[in-house]
């Protein structure tokens, strides 16, 4: 596609904090292409990605905000089939993302990924979710260097009011609200179109590369 318009890709922009941040993309100079499950792209495969970015052609910006469901639990507890689906998705859906998307990136793009407070704040039974997103910050910054021009950064989200949390109760989703909201430094909870203010720092800033930007209401501090 030959354009002068700045064109993004939003992986998981179906919902969540995906979908707020393609709303807040969309604009007369911009084209917004989004992509996830729903509409037929699979990251977990390889060949699929390969195939949607060859399709595509050239653009500037890619953004994962792709989550998936990890099993809570322990090490000794948690079955690891499951785990390794969680990294599937998370880790090796961006993995996949920007290994075939760099292909396309047009000089001065950049690639965004999404990776979670958990990477560095410790909670029992949440290895699978601290393992996908320390790995996904790690990489991000030895991506920034193999890549570079390209511009490689993440996004650290804390606890956000997105439809991940649809499957609890109403009872229970507003009480694990009403405590984060009680522990955080900022007296709230995260809501989508918080987080996807720092997608759009990351893109527009062309002097930020290797950077995770936490964006957690203060979460790290308790």
């Amino acid at each position: 596609m030959k354009t002068d318009k700045t064109i993004y890709v939003v992986i998981g922009g179906t919902s969540g904090i995906g979908a707020e941040l393609s709303q807040q993309l969309a604009s007369d100079n911009a084209v917004v292409h989004v992509a996830s499950r729903k509409t037929g792209l699979d990251i977990s495969d390889e060949q699929s990605v390969y195939h949607y970015f060859e399709a595509l052609g050239a653009f500037d910006h890619l953004i994962v905000t792709a989550g998936s469901y990890a099993p809570a639990g322990k090490v000794v507890d948690v079955d690891v089939s499951q785990a390794k689906c969680a990294f599937d998705t998370k880790f090796w859906g961006a993995i996949n993302a920007a290994k075939h998307g760099a292909r396309y990136i047009k000089k001065g793009g950049s690639i965004t990924l999404t990776s979670g407070m958990l990477a560095r704040k410790v909670v029992a039974n949440t290895y699978v979710k601290t393992a996908i997103n320390a790995a996904i910050e790690s990489t991000t910054k030895v991506l920034a260097k193999e890549l570079a021009p390209i511009r490689v950064n993440a996004v650290s989200p804390g606890l956000t009011k997105t439809e991940a949390y649809q499957g609890m109760s109403e009872d229970d989703r507003n009480a694990m609200y009403q405590r984060t909201k009680n522990s955080l430094p900022v007296g709230k909870v995260g809501e989508a179109s918080d987080i996807a203010k720092a997608y759009r720092l990351l893109i527009e800033n062309r002097y930020m590369t290797g950077a995770v930007i936490d964006v957690d209401g203060g979460a790290l501090l308790c």
